[in-house]
């Protein structure tokens, strides 16, 4: 029976996701917000809470878009529960996923390596 839970948190972060990233859309531009969009969405066990992770296009003005989601954050979760068959949405907590930006990192420096001296064989 434990199974099943997990598939239904499953379906629900799938399908909050998909609503978020048009409802998020719609919010960058209604609001003027630095342009983000959402990459994932965790939800607890129990549904109430649900961690959404954006990217932004300019990850120096990250700090801003994420605040103002979290102003835009009650909102946003009522035009969910317009949109989703849920008895209860989950309380949106907006997080930066600087993954992206920790990868575009680690490429320039691997790009920066100086060849590698391979071994000759003998």
């Amino acid at each position: 029976m434990a199974t099943k839970s997990f598939h239904r948190t499953d379906r629900v972060s799938a399908q909050l996701r998909r609503e978020l990233g048009t409802l998020v859309h719609e919010a960058v531009r209604e609001h003027g917000l630095p342009s983000v969009s959402v990459s994932d969405v965790e939800v607890t066990r129990d549904l109430a809470h649900a961690k959404v992770f954006v990217t932004a296009l300019m990850p120096e003005r990250s700090d801003e878009a994420v605040k103002g989601l979290k102003e835009l954050a009650w909102g946003l979760r009522m035009e969910l529960a317009r949109r989703m068959k849920l008895r209860h949405v989950p309380e949106l907590h907006f997080h930066y996923d600087d993954s992206v930006d920790r990868g575009e990192r680690i490429d320039n420096l691997l790009r920066d390596l100086p060849p590698s001296s391979e071994p000759e064989d003998e």
